[in-house]
């Protein structure tokens, strides 16, 4: 048969018209198959459409490297646990159980009767194999071998995981972030195939497969023989997915009210007013902040260079900036100042408020002026802006990526708070993947950044702060560049600590305390989990409401891991 993922009959231009017209019932197609529809013939009925996670065209589908096509862990592959951010526990998945039977040692019993799509069975050989992936340096879970000696396939359902250190936290987060791939596949692969291989046609477990593809979306179909259909009574709604790529948020907005997309995952300015118009769209929270907290937006300074490498410097900026004014005037209250250490609510119980009352900051530009002052920072040639310590004038370039409207907004009210304490700071907007070049390799000055986000446990919001050692390219954590061995030592220990253990919050009580003594970042908002959907065709999205499902609505990266897949069962169509 053609290979549908490379005919596509639609073309992206007529791509919202094809939407909008497919309103057949028909599932089937001619052949009693779905697989056989075009992407244009899908019924509207059984169709969702989201669009929010992919920013450029389907890449490729390789789950073990980053970049792979949205949807395609969660959808496709899967992981032994999910992670409940709800309740913040780790629930199984495609694994029935896991325990820690030794110090070092932690076993895994597989559901039986799992099947891959081409109809084998999932074994532990398929566990066994997924984690020995990760001796490869290059992939991304590489870091596991250094406290993980051995795995063993004990029998067919059963894994044993033998530990040179017990990573308690680093090995939660793995159970649930990373998913499982086919031995019987992917021991055919060379290390080249696994590093770079586009893995077309993926072997899978999920409720999905791949239907078809184009350069502006992409199509999902049901499979009949889902594994939780029959072991957890789940059974996923829509027969097709078809993910939208971003172009514009004006666009979305404009297929969003006109009922061509169901889900937005993207920021859209002006929701706000728009829901009280417009009864057919919804958020999770019917009033402010709208939105569930998905990660803490920073001020990154480049604690390599003076004054930003003094930590007295950087507490007064902490006082001078106004989180309030970017939370009412910026986002019309759709997200919600961060606490001080940056920690987001789903962590509340963590936070030590004594630490916090001793070192937390709150918005008091008078405070900041005189911490400026008595630190030895002066204005001296009365241009209303303070030298350095030497007596040097200087001037900061706050970036953030052109055409991210509310970042362009935050940054420009976070510049003028600092001018007005007198710290010389312009707001200057450039192309995104600049921006992520400079963070990368520590050309900027100040940028805005999404710091950690949801996850299992705050030990993921410190290594993200803290992780040492430096490199030349940093990539995903400490873009500040600062170095304290004691905050890393002690995020160390908190990744081999277990969460009931009176040592963890010992351990998070001290980072927290460097955190806010240092702050080599600002904490100043919660960025948002944008999620605005149409209840014109489906409905019962995950809401407060206590009717309503409790999953993420977010179809981004890592979320269908963390119970999202569960908002797909939990669908009805609109009567």
């Amino acid at each position: 048969m053609t290979n549908r993922r490379h005919v596509i009959a639609l073309m992206a231009g007529t791509a919202v018209a094809a939407t909008a017209s497919a309103c057949t019932d028909d599932s089937q197609g001619a052949s009693g198959n779905p697989e056989d529809l075009s992407m244009g013939e899908f019924p509207r009925n059984q169709t969702l459409y989201t669009t929010g996670a992919a920013w450029a065209p389907p890449g490729d589908w390789n789950p073990i490297t980053p970049g792979e096509v949205t949807g395609l862990r969660g959808l496709g592959f899967e992981s032994l646990f999910l992670f409940d951010p709800q309740e913040a526990v780790l629930t199984p998945w495609l694994a029935e159980s896991g325990s820690w039977t030794e110090e070092l040692v932690y076993e895994l019993k597989l559901r039986s009767g799992v099947k891959w799509s081409d109809g084998e069975q999932l074994t532990a050989d398929d566990v066994k194999h997924t984690l020995e992936i990760g001796q490869i340096e290059s992939v991304p879970y590489h870091n596991i071998w250094g406290w993980v000696e051995s795995v063993e396939a004990v029998d067919d359902l059963t894994v044993r995981v033998n530990f040179t250190d017990a990573r308690h936290q680093e090995w939660d987060n793995f159970l649930y972030s990373n998913v499982i791939v086919p031995e019987h596949v992917w021991s055919q692969y060379s290390e080249e195939d696994i590093l770079t291989g586009t893995n077309e046609d993926p072997v899978v477990t999920g409720p999905y497969t791949i239907h078809s593809y184009d350069q502006d979306r992409v199509a999902w179909v049901k499979r009949d023989d889902w594994w939780a259909t029959e072991h957890l009574d789940l059974e996923a709604k829509p027969t097709f997915i078809v993910d939208i790529v971003n172009t514009s948020n004006e666009v979305t907005l404009n297929m969003l009210m006109q009922s061509e997309v169901d889900l937005s995952n993207n920021f859209l300015p002006g929701i706000t007013d728009l829901l009280e118009g417009q009864p057919a769209l919804s958020t999770y929270f019917d009033g402010p902040p709208y939105m569930l907290p998905g990660n803490t937006a920073m001020l990154i300074p480049n604690t390599t260079l003076k004054p930003l490498d003094d930590p007295a410097f950087r507490r007064a900026m902490a006082f001078a900036i106004s989180a309030g004014e970017v939370v009412d005037t910026v986002y019309g209250g759709m997200v919600a100042a961060s606490n001080p250490t940056g920690l987001l609510p789903l962590w509340d119980r963590y936070v030590d408020q004594d630490v916090v009352a001793e070192h937390g900051f709150q918005f008091e530009p008078s405070k900041a002026a005189d911490m400026l002052a008595a630190a030895g920072y002066e204005d001296n040639d009365g241009d209303g802006f303070v030298e350095d310590k030497d007596g040097n004038a200087f001037e900061f370039k706050l970036n953030v990526p052109a055409g991210w409207t509310d970042w362009e907004e935050a940054s420009r009210s976070i510049a003028s708070d600092l001018r007005d304490v007198g710290i010389n700071v312009t707001e200057e907007f450039i192309d995104a993947a600049a921006v992520d070049d400079a963070r990368t390799s520590g050309s900027f000055q100040l940028i805005l950044n999404n710091q950690s986000g949801v996850s299992h446990s705050p030990w993921t919001h410190y290594r993200y702060m803290f992780q040492l050692p430096i490199n030349e390219e940093q990539h995903d954590a400490n873009f500040q560049r600062w170095e304290s061995q004691e905050a890393w030592d002690l995020t160390e220990e908190l990744a081999g600590t277990a969460s009931d253990d009176p040592r963890f919050q010992e351990v998070l009580s001290e980072l927290q305390r460097i955190s806010l003594e240092e702050l080599p970042a600002i904490p100043i908002w919660y960025n948002g989990i944008w999620a605005q959907a149409s209840n014109q065709v489906w409905t019962n999205w995950p809401s407060e409401a206590e009717d309503t499902p409790d999953a993420y609505p977010c179809t981004w990266n890592g979320m269908w891991n963390m119970g999202a897949i569960y908002m797909i069962t939990e669908l009805k169509l609109a009567e």
